[in-house]
């Protein structure tokens, strides 16, 4: 027995050993907090279509929460990304809605019952409780709750809205270097019915919030790479607007066909021509479309003959970040054969897009691991193949 355990622990320090030599110390088996603290971040991989968290992991946790983000930056998370609105009082919050009814608990609260409005929203007239009536504090008493019924439902009421400085503090907390992707939310109906103090608007404000923070830089750039981003919206002005104040590579997102532009009123065959790319490519690196848009699916559910968008884009040096990917069958066309895998493959492989947005992060961390591996990856699979064996050991009890 004496000499089983003499055995054991002679193998246990060989592992260790190994995890140095092979150079897996960058992860330490049990991280000391003198080395984990200064240690060189592992850079934001390049080499492959972006993993792009779309509101976080938010197939698994309530969307734009904390857990959300965090849960997506520990599944592989390239960029998280958010939808930024603000409040009565000039705050600005992540949160994807104009209006809190869908997705918080705000029907509960008795003391705002009196809030309900009906405001036009994109042509629209829409009755609710908007942000933009709720100060910073009231919006905190709020809790959020899963959006779709069919996904966990366990995390529901236990996290409540974040504003953008907590979710920029979010990434730059990350044990890894890890990109922010948020959005110019509705930013007409924001500029319409919330007021800053020397006429400043919300892109200013926007902006404001970002430049504290220090992200600049061209795309790859040096500076870009230390802190990476993308900031998108489907508003062109507003691109175009903050192009004064960074030079941070901006997203144009293009919503479904028969959808025309919050702000400038265009058609999406305008603003999806090669006259308009050849006009805003002065101020964005690329187009986030509806996946739809891009290879459409008929009436049975299957795609059809893809469009010449991504082909397009790509002639003006435009990359293409497609949304929404989600692994549930409601959602994956029948191509597909109920394999979120093969979307993957499908969209990566044969259409060619330059990221995606994904509400399960994890699945297409694992899809790029096994298809296209960086060297982290390797390491990582290493590292976990280790730490299995290292578990299988010491839960041994000689005989």
């Amino acid at each position: 027995m004496e000499i089983a355990a003499t055995s054991l622990r002679s193998f246990i320090l060989l592992l260790l050993t190994l995890q140095n030599v092979c150079g897996w110390a960058e992860r330490p088996f049990y991280p000391l907090p003198s080395k984990e603290t200064n240690k060189s971040r592992q850079p934001i991989q390049t080499s492959r279509p972006y993993n792009i968290a779309h509101r976080g992991s938010n197939g698994e946790i309530p969307e734009e929460t904390a857990a959300a983000y965090m849960r997506a930056i520990e599944e592989g998370a390239d960029f998280i990304e958010t939808d930024i609105l603000a409040t009565k009082d000039g705050a600005l919050i992540c949160f994807h809605d104009v209006t809190l009814d869908d997705t918080t608990d705000v029907h509960k609260h008795k003391e705002f019952s009196d809030r309900r409005r009906t405001y036009e929203v994109q042509g629209t007239n829409v009755t609710g409780w908007f942000t933009v009536d709720f100060t910073l504090d009231e919006i905190m008493t709020l809790r959020v709750k899963q959006r779709y019924e069919y996904r966990d439902q366990s995390y529901n009421w236990k996290f409540s809205i974040i504003t953008f400085r907590e979710y920029i503090d979010i990434a730059l907390d990350a044990p890894r270097v890890v990109g922010i992707y948020p959005e110019m939310k509705n930013p007409v109906f924001i500029n319409q019915h919330v007021k800053w103090s020397g006429g400043k608007r919300f892109e200013d404000k926007f902006m404001e919030t970002l430049l504290s923070y220090g992200y600049k830089g061209e795309y790859l750039s040096s500076d870009w790479l230390k802190q990476p981003i993308f900031i998108q919206s489907f508003a062109p002005t507003s691109l175009v607007y903050v192009s004064n104040f960074t030079d941070s590579p901006k997203i144009l997102l293009i919503d479904d066909v028969t959808v025309p532009t919050q702000d400038t009123d265009q058609s999406y065959w305008e603003i999806t021509s090669d006259k308009y790319f050849d006009f805003i490519k002065k101020y964005v690196v690329g187009i986030g479309p509806w996946k739809d848009t891009i290879v459409p699916p008929d009436s049975r559910n299957y795609l059809t003959t893809p469009t010449d968008l991504v082909a397009k884009a790509h002639a003006h040096d435009l990359q293409v970040h497609p949304y929404t990917y989600r692994n549930e069958n409601v959602f994956l066309h029948f191509n597909f054969h109920e394999d979120p895998y093969a979307e993957y493959e499908y969209w990566i492989k044969v259409i060619g897009v330059d990221g995606l947005f994904t509400d399960f992060t994890g699945s297409f961390h694992s899809y790029q691991r096994w298809t296209s591996p960086t060297e982290s990856d390797k390491d990582d699979t290493a590292l976990n193949l280790l730490h299995k064996i290292a578990e299988m050991i010491l839960s041994f009890k000689p005989t």
